[in-house]
């Protein structure tokens, strides 16, 4: 057993010291000199959340199966530990051989949500890495970074070495290749930057150079080395099927805020949301075999000890074997006494019906998530849901002897009157009323329906990219009148923070020029932004105040068509025209069919595969 990093009476002095000490079931271990690549991978935020992501179990498996690299755990310390460790002088630490982030070779951050982008500065910081990729020297790691945030890698641009733009199982193990190819010759930093410029999806900002017009919107983005490439494609694996998947995933010895393991059933989502990201650049669908599913559910199992599975992907119930591969778990878990849990389900009878089979003795809550009130903004924003979808779908589910059910809103979507907000207490009444048209015998509970809304945010490589964002008084209006609307006695009703979705809607839009706000907010205490608890909105307006920026420039401002947007030089194969045709459709109230029913000519065909040739056979 390796001596651990921090001492016991540390250890004893915070809370969960678990969080730190590694040695968990399945964790790997390897004799850190018997590796040539020491590659730090770091999800900026506490070790629950971190090691309840499926994407960072997925790399940190691959990258382990490379006998030549050690890939080791690093998280986000929380407040009590991290106090103690600017006290003392302590450096941030690998979970696996509990040695320092600055001796490893390659740091890589997943970046899963914006407001983790000061969580960023301070593993850095902890980890004696100079914050700026220019005033990082040769005895300094390597700081890369991937994940959803990165298709907008302006904001945090100056402070990462490159991008990896996509899914990491296509050309990652490239670039370790070529940076062991370099490490072995002794070549520079810049060596090995210049030298992965060649592999899809890679972006190093140094090579790149923005300029501005007098109002500020970009008016040139241009490579300055030769060979960057003006343009970078995202990697995506077409063959997900034979990819590797974690099937002895780590168990931690604490309660994470996902307690189970998972089975991907596949990428990508067909439904064409229009505020939805992820539906855009992860497109296109891919589906997972069953016989693959059925395999990885088996070891997963066995080797894990897990009480749950969970079937996760952005739209569960569009798996095409779902049936099959649902009575296959119902069966083996049944006989194990292991929970099938089966998030992000469509509102209507077969999910209903498989759920009944799922939860056929203890009934928990279901969850829809309908998004707006009225079927107006349902159109605009292409829910491809109805009014008497979530009715009938709510009164099976009282039928069946749920008595809970939760619903998700946005507001503030583009288009959105003083109706629609209040069409979401209607929406919530409508279906207490529901509950009651069951007969009198069959009502052995109190219904309980939970209302929860956040703030819509204009993400990159959307049909939304170009609509200005709600303003933080408009938000404030439209929660108060919500609240105010809601019928209260079998209604609950949940609501985000607009404070927190101002900012977020900044840094998702956001260019270079944000570098210094962020780093000004991390230097005046900025640290887990994305936790309410620390969040303090004035440091962040004191930061666009010191360097004379301005917040509804990046938020409520509304981007014309022609406009250069700082991430168009990403391709994620979805075409901006393509993009810019929803949105005028979306302000027309017109809706697009669902991909498995047709094809919208997105451009995601360009990739050769999925969906886009399956459903045509």
């Amino acid at each position: 057993m390796r001596p651990l990093y921090l001492k016991d009476e540390i250890l004893m002095d915070i809370e969960k010291p678990a969080r730190y000490i590694g040695q968990e079931v399945n964790a790997v271990n390897k004799a850190v000199h018997a590796v040539d690549i020491r590659f730090a991978l770091c999800f900026p935020d506490i070790y629950e959340i971190g090691m309840s992501h499926l994407g960072l179990s997925i790399l940190y498996n691959m990258l382990n199966q490379r006998t030549d690299t050690f890939c080791e755990r690093v998280f986000s310390p929380w407040v009590d530990l991290d106090s103690k460790m600017e006290e003392q002088g302590l450096s941030l630490f690998s979970l696996e051989s509990q040695s320092p982030v600055k001796d490893f070779d390659i740091l890589g951050f997943t970046v899963q949500y914006e407001m983790s982008y000061t969580n960023i500065l301070r593993v850095l910081d902890l980890s004696g890495v100079p914050l700026r990729s220019a005033d990082r020297s040769e005895d300094d790691l390597i700081v890369c970074a991937g994940g959803p945030c990165t298709y907008n890698p302006e904001p945090i641009a100056d402070f990462v070495d490159f991008f990896y733009i996509g899914e990491g199982e296509v050309n990652l193990d490239a670039v370790l290749d070529k940076y062991k190819e370099n490490k072995n010759r002794g070549g520079t930093r810049e060596d090995f930057l210049r030298n992965i410029l060649d592999i899809d999806g890679i972006y190093v900002p140094a090579f790149y150079e923005a300029s501005y017009n007098s109002d500020g919107t970009l008016s040139d983005f241009v490579p300055v080395m030769e060979g960057a490439p003006p343009k970078i494609k995202k990697n995506i694996a077409m063959e997900v099927s034979d990819t590797l998947f974690p099937e002895k995933p780590i168990v931690p010895y604490i309660q994470t805020v996902h307690d189970r393991v998972v089975l991907e059933l596949f990428r990508g989502c067909s439904r064409g949301c229009r505020f939805c990201q992820a539906g855009m650049i992860y497109r296109p669908v891919r589906e997972r075999s069953l016989d693959t599913l059925k395999t990885q559910a088996k070891a997963l199992l066995e080797n894990t000890g897990h009480d749950e599975i969970s079937l996760i992907s952005l739209s569960s119930s569009d798996y095409s074997n779902l049936d099959d591969l649902a009575t296959y778990l119902i069966d083996a878990c049944g006989q194990t006494h292991v929970n099938l849990s089966l998030p992000s389900l469509r509102v209507d009878n077969f999910s209903l019906d498989l759920m009944k089979r799922v939860q056929d003795v203890r009934k928990s809550s279901l969850t829809f998530a309908p998004e707006a009130g009225s079927q107006r903004m349902r159109d605009v924003i292409n829910k491809g849901i109805t009014e008497e979808d979530i009715l009938s779908g709510s009164y099976e589910a009282f039928k069946g002897g749920w008595n809970r059910v939760k619903l998700y809103f946005m507001l503030g979507l583009p288009t959105e009157t003083v109706e629609d907000v209040m069409a979401i207490a209607e929406l919530g009444q409508n279906i207490v009323d529901k509950y009651f048209e069951l007969p009198s015998e069959a009502r052995r509970k109190r219904p309980e329906i939970v209302l929860s809304t956040s703030f819509f945010i204009p993400k990159p490589f959307t049909p939304f990219q170009w609509v200005g964002q709600d303003t933080l008084q408009q938000f404030e209006e439209k929660q108060s009148l919500l609240n105010r609307s809601i019928r209260k006695k079998y209604i609950k009703y949940n609501s985000h923070d607009a404070h927190t979705s101002v900012i977020e809607g900044v840094l998702a839009r956001g260019d270079r020029r944000l570098a210094d706000v962020i780093e000004h907010a991390y230097r005046h205490g900025a640290r887990f932004d994305a936790w309410s608890e620390f969040f303090d909105f004035s440091i962040w307006r004191n930061a666009f105040e010191a360097f004379g920026l301005e917040m509804d420039f990046y938020s409520t401002r509304v981007r014309p068509k022609d406009e250069l947007l700082p991430w168009d030089f990403i391709d994620i194969g979805v075409e901006k025209a393509f993009l810019y045709g929803e949105f005028l459709a979306s302000q027309a109230g017109e809706t697009t069919v669902n991909c498995m029913e047709g094809c919208a000519n997105c451009g995601a065909a360009s990739f050769g595969g999925g969906i886009c040739y399956e459903s045509k056979n």
